[in-house]
């Protein structure tokens, strides 16, 4: 793969959601799509997001942003999360609605698993394991990201479980990074 073509990629997994329906909306239109996206019917974010066996890049393979909250707290959790292969800008983007009785960071915490659960599924439908890949997580979820990576006490059992269950669904994968990242870039990629 070219640099250039690198770059555009990049480029690309940097536009918002809806940016990206627009530009494959208007290859699409100019019969410029690739056939990888058009297979199936599927949308440009319900490409598959496994790659091909290729040798490994000097980043993460994956680039994982999630956001949650409550309306009121407790109260309805809701959340979204965006899954980016790297090497193409390939993205999944997924809104749930977590039911009744979340606290923020309970909406959080889900949000994140929920998404980790969502990767493993669609890497392991396609043949391959977790292992073989790497993952950037970010979010604006200081607690969140602070307990995963041990910096910060989860005492509350309901934080700690959710807590393990993160590590447990992290530890799958080749190497992980977790980064803090400003409320603004979750807005940004996951449209609240």
């Amino acid at each position: 793969m070219t640099d250039e073509i690198r770059d555009l990629a990049a480029a690309i997994a940097r536009l918002a959601p809806a940016q990206k329906r627009r530009l494959f909306e208007m290859l699409a239109a100019r019969g410029e799509l690739p056939p990888a996206a058009l297979d199936a019917g599927r949308a440009p974010a319900q490409m598959n997001l496994v790659p091909p066996d290729e040798p490994p890049r000097g980043g993460p393979d994956y680039l994982l942003i999630f956001d949650g909250g409550s309306k009121g707290n407790p109260g309805p959790g809701y959340g979204s999360f965006a899954i980016t292969r790297l090497q193409d800008g390939a993205q999944r983007l997924e809104r749930l609605d977590l039911g009744e009785g979340y606290t923020n960071n309970e909406a959080e915490y889900d949000v994140l698993i929920a998404a980790l659960e969502d990767l493993i599924a669609r890497i392991e439908a396609a043949g391959r394991s977790p292992d073989e890949f790497s993952l950037e997580v970010r979010g604006d979820s200081a607690l969140v990201i602070n307990q995963v990576q041990g910096r910060w006490k989860a005492k509350e059992p309901r934080m700690r479980q959710r807590r393990d269950q993160c590590r447990r669904l992290l530890s799958r994968f080749g190497a992980v990074v977790l980064k803090a990242h400003p409320r603004e870039e979750s807005v940004r990629v996951l449209g609240h």
